[in-house]
C-alpha cells in the first residue's frame, strides 16, 4: 500500500514538472519536424453518449476485461475536480502499461514499462469527453499523444455514440532509435491499432452489460 502511495506522488511530482513542456512541446513538433507520424480512426458505438461515457470510466476497472486489455499494468487517479461554474468534470490519471513496440526496442531502450498520463475533460451539458493520453517516461527515445473523442453521431444523437481517435507517434531525432524511426513509427502504429481493437472491444462489452443492467435483464 505504501509503495503504491509512492507511485503515485512520483507520478503526480512528474506530471506536473513536465506537462507544460511536453504540451507546448507536442504542438511545434507536428508541424516541423518530418518524424512524426499520425493516424485516425473513427467508430459508431450504437449506444446512447451516457452510457459508452459510463463504460470508458469502468473500462479499467472492470476485473473481466484484465485479461483483454494485459498491457495495462496499473490505474490510478491523481486528481479529480468539478468545476462549479462550467459544470465540466476533469480528471488526471496515471496509467503504467507494458512497453508498445517489438522485444528489440525495449531491449535497445533498456526498460519495458511506460509511465502515461491521461487527462479526461467531461460536458454533460454539450455531452462531450475529451480524453489525451501522452508518455511521461521514454521521452527521450518516444513521445506517443493519444486522444479520443466521444460525441453523440449528428445522423442518431440520442442513440448511438460517435468515438473519434488520433494517435501521434515521434521518434526523437537524437536517440538511439533515430536510425530505425520509419520502422519503428510503423510497428508501434500497429500495436496501437490493435490495442484500439481490444479497446473497443471491452466498451462494447461494457456497454451491453450496462443496457441489459438497465432494463433488468441478467446476462
Amino acid at each position: 500500500m505504501f509503495q503504491n502511495l509512492v507511485c503515485q506522488l512520483y507520478l503526480f511530482a512528474i506530471y506536473f514538472f513536465q506537462m507544460t513542456k511536453v504540451e507546448t512541446y507536442v504542438g511545434a513538433y507536428s508541424k516541423t519536424n518530418k518524424m512524426v507520424k499520425a493516424y485516425a480512426q473513427e467508430h459508431v458505438y450504437k449506444h446512447p453518449w451516457e452510457r459508452v461515457t459510463s463504460a470508458s470510466w469502468r473500462k479499467y476497472t472492470d476485473p473481466q476485461n484484465k485479461c483483454t486489455l494485459s498491457h495495462i499494468l496499473e490505474v490510478d487517479t491523481l486528481n479529480k475536480k468539478l468545476d462549479s461554474e462550467s459544470g465540466k468534470l476533469y480528471t488526471t490519471r496515471a496509467i503504467t502499461l507494458h512497453a508498445p513496440g517489438p522485444w528489440f526496442i525495449r531491449k535497445i531502450v533498456g526498460q519495458d514499462i511506460c509511465h502515461c498520463v491521461e487527462s479526461t475533460v467531461v460536458d454533460a451539458q454539450t455531452r462531450s469527453m475529451q480524453l489525451t493520453t501522452c508518455n511521461i517516461s521514454l521521452q527521450k527515445f518516444i513521445e506517443v499523444e493519444e486522444k479520443i473523442h466521444y460525441e453523440p453521431h449528428p445522423g442518431n444523437p440520442s442513440c448511438w455514440t460517435l468515438c473519434r481517435q488520433e494517435t501521434s507517434i515521434r521518434i526523437k531525432p537524437l536517440s538511439k532509435l533515430a536510425s530505425m524511426a520509419e520502422k519503428i513509427e510503423h510497428r508501434c502504429a500497429e500495436k496501437f491499432m490493435q490495442n484500439s481493437v481490444k479497446g473497443r472491444e471491452v466498451m462494447e462489452r461494457i456497454c451491453k452489460y450496462l443496457e441489459a443492467e438497465t432494463s433488468g435483464i441478467s446476462l
